[in-house]
């Protein structure tokens, strides 16, 4: 396969786009969590009743009555290879919990995948809904009215008091987890982003990697999102986690701007030293590459490297990762090949954008 078409079929269509504060905001996301109430949570579900939530919202997904419902198309995790999973995961379409430890879980998305509801992760169901840049009234209303049609076909777990009941009681209440995907390379290279990673948690708020809790920042990306879902509404926790985002995206421009105005030449320096290491490289691993890749998009939304795509930190982000880099070789390979790989994905990816 050419790497052109690899491209166009492994990049989510939404991806491709490009939203509001989009030069710091790379995605918006809500996650809604739900369980029905006549059976019990995945976690302790065996596979009949596993099946059974399965085919129930299969059902409730396909009516023809809904514009919406039609659009969805489900996959199996058990009939999935590991590969398969894995690249699912390293575009944000399922959990690696769904893909490592959900037997019996599936996974329904629309056609430019902005949309996928996990069925037998942690809840019963998992509705997240994406969006570029910075969109999270957006994502939010999109996933709501998908959670009101669902609620219409099936019996959710529902208590006065408590609200949505989850597997997890961090969940419970409005089941909503609201994040942000951020690039904050100008932050971490003025030393100021370890002060204000305390100054969020402090908040209520959570700062963690690409791919979630337990993950590593690389790259310069950090997802901000909520930790609280009881005692308080959504639209409460929507509106302190965009208070708290906008004020990061103002201080990274502001960060921004200094080094420019007081470091400008070694500043292109080492955005033109990143952008040599990508063009030639033999050999690179995921740290270094998320590492370059990110100084040559901050290069590009700077207007120090014009050119080239805003686009390809979005695309190579996710492209470099193993489980695409072995279904773009069409075999598993060893760590060593999987660096050799990336190099050669990205050498090709720039000599495109230069073509």
């Amino acid at each position: 396969m050419s790497l052109e078409r690899f491209i166009s079929d492994a990049i989510s269509p939404w991806m491709k786009r490009e939203g509001p504060e989009s030069d710091i905001v790379l995605s918006s996301r809500v996650r809604l969590a739900r369980n029905i109430h006549q059976y019990v949570f995945p976690i302790a579900a065996d596979k009949e009743s596993a099946h059974e939530v399965i085919s129930a919202i299969s059902t409730c997904m396909s009516s023809e009555n809904e514009e919406e419902a039609e659009k969805l198309e489900m996959l199996m995790m058990e009939e999935l290879k590991p590969v398969q999973k894995r690249v699912l995961v390293e575009k944000h379409l399922i959990s690696p919990n769904l893909a490592e430890q959900a037997k019996y879980g599936a996974v329904l998305m629309n056609a430019d995948e902005s949309v996928s509801i996990m069925v037998n992760e942690e809840d019963h169901i998992r509705i997240q809904c994406l969006a570029p840049g910075f969109q999270l009234d957006e994502v939010l209303h999109r996933a709501n009215e998908i959670d009101d049609f669902i609620e219409k076909n099936v019996d959710y777990a529902f208590d006065e008091r408590r609200g949505y009941l989850t597997s997890c009681p961090t969940n419970v209440g409005t089941g909503l987890r609201a994040s942000v995907m951020m690039h904050l390379p100008a932050l971490v290279l003025s030393k100021k982003m370890s002060r204000i990673i305390p100054a969020i948690n402090q908040l209520g708020l959570a700062v963690r990697g690409i791919y979630g809790e337990g993950t590593e920042a690389q790259g310069n990306i950090f997802q901000i999102s909520n930790q609280m879902t009881l005692g308080k509404s959504e639209e409460d926790i929507m509106e302190d986690l965009a208070g708290v985002v906008m004020q990061v995206i103002q201080q990274e421009r502001a960060a921004r701007q200094q080094l420019q105005d007081g470091l400008k030449l070694q500043l292109e320096d080492k955005l033109f030293r990143s952008l040599g290491t990508l063009e030639n490289c033999r050999i690179i691993q995921s740290k270094e590459a998320a590492k370059c890749l990110s100084d040559v998009r901050l290069g590009i939304d700077l207007e120090i490297l014009p050119g080239i795509s805003k686009t390809i930190l979005n695309e190579l982000m996710i492209l470099t990762q193993p489980g695409f880099l072995q279904q773009y070789a069409g075999e598993v390979l060893t760590p060593e090949e999987r660096d050799i790989r990336r190099a050669t994905l990205i050498r090709e990816r720039i000599k495109l954008e230069n073509r």
